[in-house]
C-alpha cells in the first residue's frame, strides 16, 4: 500500500489542482507545499521497505512497481527535489498558481512511476506523462513566444526518440518476451534483441539531452528556474541515464550497446563542458553542465558501474537543483541571468552567493564534496574498460573544474567591474530582494552537496560501489580539478570561446531546420486544411441536414400529419361502431351470438 500510494498521492493532488484551476490559485503554494511533504514522508518509508507490487493488465502483462537500491535512491531523491522546487517557487508570485503547482505533482508522479517500474507498458505510460507535464512547465510562461518555441522543440526532439521505447516494446513482443518486464528483455531472442537495445538506446540518450540530441537543453531553459531545477537535475533528463543504469544486462548482452553508450557519454561530457565553458548567459552554463555531468552517468552505464552511476546521479540532483534555484533567486532579484550582469551577485546576497558557491564547488569535483568521489566511482570503471575512455573521462572532470570556477569568479566579483559606462542587462523586472522562502531549500540542497560524497564510502550491499577507485585515482580527480579551478580564476574573464561552442556546436539550428520547423510548417497545414476543408465540410453536411429538415417538416407535416389525424379518426368512428351493440338488452345479444355462430357455420363450410 506505501507504493501505490507514492504514486496516487502527486498524481490526486497535480489532478485536483489542474482542473480546479484559478479558484485554487490562492492555497495553491501551501497545497504544494502539503503534497510535497507527503510524498518525501512516504519515500523514506518506502526506501527503506523496498515494497513491490503489481496488478493485472493486459493478457500475460502485468502492472508492476517495485523498489530496489537503485529505485530506493531515486524515489528519495525525486521527493526531496520536488519539496525543495515546491518552497521555492512559493516565492515567486507568478509561479503560485493552481496549473503550475499541479503540473509540478503529475510531473513528480510520472516521475516516481518512471524509476518503479518493472514492465515496459507501465514505463511507457509514466514517460508519456512525464513528457506532456515538462512540456507544459518549460512553456508555462505560453504569452512568450520564445518560452513556446522552446517548449515545442524540447516535445518534438524527445518525442522523435521515445519511439524508441515502441519500437523496444514491440521488438520484446516479437522476441518473446511476452510479459515485458524490464528484467527479461536481455532474453529476446535473435535479431530482436538488438532492435530492442537500440530502441532503448535511442529514447534514453534523447530523453538526457546527450549527443546528438544536446540542443533541445538549451531552448528548455526558457521555463522557469524551478522548473530547470526539477526536470534538468533529478527527474526528466536523469530519467534516460536511470533507464541505461537499469538495463545495464541488456547493454551488455547486446555486445555493441555498452561500448556505443560509454562513448557517447564520454564524448557529450567534454564537448557540452566546452559549451559550457563559453556561455555567458548563467542558465545557459548551467544546462550545458548539465548535459556534460549526465556524461558521467552514461558513461557508467556504458562501463557497468551501476552504483557510480547511482552515486553520481543523487550527488548531482542535490548540486544542480542548487544552482538552479541559486541562479533563479538572482534572476529575480536582479532582473538577469548574464554573468557580467551577475557581479557582485554573491556579495550583494550572501546566502545565495554561499550556497551557491558551495554547489559550483561540488560541480568542479573538488573534495570532500559530493560529485568528487562520485566522478572517481564512474571513471573507476571507465578505467578497466580503456585507459583512453579513463583519460577522455578525467579531460571532462577537468573542463567541469574550468566551467564552474568561471560562474563562481563572476559572482563574486565586485560590482563595479561590469563594464565602464554600462549597466547589467535586465530581461526581466528586478524586485530588488531575495524571498525568505528561497532560503530553506537553499539550505538543505547546499548541505546534501556537501555531505554526499561520502555516500558511496558508507555504502554496503547491493549499492556498494564497484570497482571502489583508488587512493591515486582520488588524488589525480582532486589536483587536476584544483589546478582547473586556480588556473581559471586568474584568467576567468578572457577564456577563449567559439561561435559554435557559444551556439551549442550549432546542433540547434541544424534541428530545427530538419525536425522542428518541418513538423511545426505541416502541423500548421494540417491545422488550416482542417479549417478550411474538413470543418467547413462538416458545417456543411450540419446545414444541409438543417435545410433538408426544415423542407420536411414544412412539405411533409401536413401529409403526415394528416394521416395521423385520419387513423385517429377513423379509430374513434370504429369505437364508436364497436359501443353500439353494447345495449344490456339479452335478446339483442343472443341475436349477435346466432349470427357470429352462422359466419364462423359459413367459414368452416367454405375452408372444409
Amino acid at each position: 500500500m506505501l507504493l501505490w500510494a507514492l504514486v496516487t498521492v502527486p498524481l490526486l493532488g497535480g489532478a485536483l489542482l489542474t482542473v480546479t484551476g484559478p479558484r485554487l490559485d490562492r492555497a495553491s503554494a501551501g497545497i504544494g507545499v502539503l503534497f510535497g511533504v507527503a510524498v518525501l514522508a512516504l519515500a523514506v518509508p518506502v526506501a527503506v521497505v523496498r515494497p513491490a507490487v503489481d496488478a493485472p493488465l493486459l493478457v500475460g502483462i502485468r502492472a508492476g512497481l517495485a523498489v530496489d537500491g537503485l529505485s530506493a535512491l531515486m524515489v528519495v531523491t525525486v521527493a526531496v527535489v520536488t519539496l525543495a522546487v515546491l518552497v521555492f517557487a512559493a516565492g515567486e508570485s507568478d509561479l503560485r498558481t493552481a496549473r503550475f503547482v499541479g503540473f509540478v505533482l503529475l510531473f513528480a508522479g510520472a516521475m516516481l512511476v518512471t524509476v518503479t517500474a518493472t514492465t515496459l507498458v507501465v514505463l511507457l505510460m509514466a514517460w508519456e506523462v512525464m513528457g506532456a507535464t515538462s512540456w507544459v512547465l518549460i512553456g508555462y510562461r505560453w504569452r512568450e513566444p520564445a518560452s513556446v518555441d522552446a517548449a515545442h522543440t524540447a516535445l518534438l526532439t524527445t518525442r522523435l526518440a521515445d519511439l524508441g521505447l515502441y519500437v523496444a516494446a514491440g521488438a520484446a513482443l516479437a522476441g518473446g518476451v511476452g510479459s515485458l518486464a524490464l528484467a527479461e528483455l536481455p532474453a529476446a531472442s535473435g535479431p530482436w534483441l538488438h532492435v530492442v537495445t537500440a530502441g532503448v538506446v535511442l529514447a534514453a540518450l534523447g530523453k538526457s539531452a546527450q549527443l546528438p540530441f544536446s540542443f533541445w537543453l538549451s531552448g528548455a531553459m526558457r521555463g522557469p528556474s524551478p522548473v530547470s531545477a526539477l526536470l534538468h537535475s533529478a527527474t526528466m533528463v536523469a530519467a534516460g541515464a536511470y533507464l541505461l543504469l537499469r538495463l545495464v544486462p541488456l547493454l551488455e548482452r547486446s555486445g555493441w550497446a555498452s561500448p556505443m553508450v560509454a562513448w557517447v557519454g564520454a564524448a557529450t561530457a567534454v564537448l557540452l563542458g566546452l559549451v559550457a565553458v563559453a556561455q555567458t548567459d548563467l542558465k545557459q552554463l548551467l544546462a550545458a553542465s548539465t548535459c556534460a555531468q549526465i556524461g558521467f552517468m552514461v558513461l557508467a552505464a556504458g562501463s557497468g558501474a551501476v552504483a557510480g552511476g547511482a552515486v553520481q546521479l543523487v550527488a548531482h540532483a542535490a548540486t544542480k537543483s542548487l544552482l538552479f534555484l541559486a541562479a533563479g533567486a538572482w534572476l529575480v532579484a536582479l532582473g538577469t541571468k548574464q554573468l557580467d550582469g551577475l557581479r557582485g551577485a554573491a556579495r550583494r546576497f550572501p546566502l545565495v552567493g554561499v550556497a551557491f558557491t558551495i554547489g559550483a564547488a561540488s560541480l568542479a569535483g573538488l573534495p570532500p564534496l559530493s560529485l568528487w568521489v562520485g566522478k572517481d566511482a564512474v571513471l573507476a570503471a571507465a578505467l578497466e574498460q580503456s585507459v583512453v575512455l579513463y583519460a577522455v573521462g578525467l579531460l571532462a572532470a577537468a573542463v567541469s573544474a574550468v566551467y564552474s570556477a568561471k560562474a563562481v569568479w563572476f559572482v563574486w566579483q565586485p560590482s563595479t567591474e561590469i563594464v565602464a559606462g554600462g549597466s547589467p542587462p535586465v530581461e526581466q523586472e528586478p524586485v530588488g530582494a531575495v524571498s525568505g522562502a528561497f532560503a530553506p531549500p537553499l539550505v538543505v540542497l547546499a548541505v546534501l552537496a556537501t555531505v554526499l560524497g561520502v555516500l558511496p564510502l558508507v555504502l554496503s550491499g547491493a549499492l556498494a560501489v564497484a570497482p571502489a577507485p583508488q587512493v591515486w585515482e582520488l588524488v589525480v580527480s582532486a589536483s587536476i580539478a584544483v589546478v582547473a579551478v586556480l588556473s581559471t580564476w586568474r584568467s576567468a574573464s578572457r577564456l577563449p570561446s567559439s561561435r559554435s561552442l557559444v551556439g551549442w556546436l550549432g546542433m540547434g539550428r541544424a534541428a530545427h531546420a530538419v525536425v522542428v520547423r518541418p513538423v511545426l510548417v505541416l502541423a500548421a497545414a494540417l491545422a488550416r486544411f482542417d479549417d478550411r476543408v474538413l470543418d467547413r465540410a462538416v458545417d456543411g453536411a450540419g446545414r444541409a441536414t438543417v435545410a433538408v429538415a426544415r423542407s420536411l417538416d414544412r412539405r411533409g407535416e401536413l401529409s403526415v400529419d394528416g394521416a395521423v389525424r385520419a387513423v385517429a379518426a377513423g379509430t374513434r368512428r370504429l369505437g364508436r361502431l364497436a359501443r353500439r351493440p353494447q345495449t344490456g338488452q339479452v335478446h339483442q345479444y343472443y341475436a349477435q351470438a346466432v349470427v357470429a355462430l352462422m359466419v364462423l357455420a359459413v367459414l368452416v363450410i367454405v375452408v372444409g
